[in-house]
Parts: structure tokens; C-alpha cells; sequence
């Protein structure tokens, strides 16, 4: 079988590696989920990534989405050939991309988090922005959503009562939605 690299978001690891564990013919490499800090570092990182790995492996899929880079990781890809996972960002992929879409009006107001964004709240939303440094700031920065919507992929209390407190600290109504892995699955059963 045909070795296959999937460079993926560091936020999906854990994700993919349970969907794709019986699949001995997949590797993965992931880059710092940090870089949705700085959206435009995506695509080269993707790009550098893919230039590393070609010559080892033939099929290569990147599973991120758009990702915020406005379509620069899509014209990296198209050079290289290599396909991605469907949709604007994660929590798209996750819904369902033509659910998440359909819904969008409805979600206006919505902030969303994923179990990794559930487990690394503190990490990768709380200290970036300062908010343990300056609460003052959640308004300025979260004033605009009324709802925290828990996008979650597994069954897992820990991680709901995390989402829940995550909502708490922001000050917005809490809403969980059991989504499961939605296009992520399909995406990697074609490798």
C-alpha cells in the first residue's frame, strides 16, 4: 500500500490519530496549532512542510481548512498538487461544512470551540489575548458573540465542563453540539 503523509494543524492530532489508528500506511506530522494566531504563517509552513516530505512520500494530504489564510494555503496547495480537507476552518469540517454554511446567520453571534480548543482554552485563547492580565479586555474582544458553542467531537464530561467554564470566563450563554468528527471522518477514509 502507498505510504501517506497527512500534514495536519497540531489541533487535529489527537483526531486524526483516532480515526486513522488501524491505518499503518498513514503517517502524520502536525505543525503548532499557534499558527491560527497568524493565520498568514500557514501557508508557508504548509508549503515547507510538503517541500520536506515529497521525496519520501507520494501522497501527501494536509488536513487543514482555509484556516483564515485567505485562499493562500489553496493556491500552495494547487502548486503542489496536494488536496486539503473541505471547508473555511475546523469548525466547519466539524459541523458538516453545508450545516455549518447553512447556518450561518444563525451563528452570527457564535464563538466556537472544539475539545482541543476546550482543552487548551487557557493556553491558546485566555494568555494570548491577556485576558489573565487584563479581564478589561473580554469586551473588547468577545463583546460582539452572545453564544459559546461547544462544537464536540467526543463524549468526554471533563472537556464539557471545561467548554462550560470557557463560557463562564467570557461571559456568553453556553450551547453544546455533539457533531462527532463530521467531514473530518469522510476526508481521511479516501487515504
Amino acid at each position: 500500500m502507498t505510504r501517506v503523509l497527512i500534514i495536519a494543524c497540531g489541533a487535529l492530532a489527537r483526531e486524526i490519530r483516532a480515526l486513522t489508528a488501524d491505518c499503518a500506511h498513514i503517517d502524520l506530522h502536525c505543525l503548532p496549532a499557534t499558527l491560527h494566531n497568524t493565520p498568514e504563517r500557514i501557508a508557508p509552513a504548509v508549503r515547507a512542510a510538503i517541500q520536506a516530505a515529497r521525496a519520501d512520500y507520494p501522497h501527501i494530504f494536509v488536513a487543514y481548512a482555509d484556516c483564515g489564510t485567505s485562499g493562500a494555503l489553496d493556491h500552495v496547495l494547487h502548486e503542489a498538487g496536494v488536496q486539503r480537507l473541505p471547508g473555511p476552518h475546523c469548525y466547519a469540517f466539524y459541523s458538516g461544512t453545508a450545516a455549518f454554511l447553512a447556518a450561518g446567520d444563525r451563528d452570527m453571534r457564535s464563538f466556537f470551540l472544539t475539545d482541543f480548543l476546550a482543552r487548551q482554552f487557557q493556553a491558546l485563547v485566555i494568555e494570548p489575548l491577556g485576558l489573565d492580565r487584563h479581564p478589561e479586555l473580554r469586551d473588547l474582544y468577545f463583546g460582539q458573540y452572545e453564544t459559546l458553542v461547544y462544537l464536540a467531537q467526543t463524549e468526554d464530561a471533563a472537556l464539557d465542563q471545561a467548554a462550560t467554564r470557557a463560557a463562564q470566563t467570557l461571559g456568553l450563554r453556553y450551547e453544546r453540539r455533539q457533531v462527532g468528527y463530521g467531514d473530518l471522518r469522510a476526508a481521511l477514509a479516501t487515504l
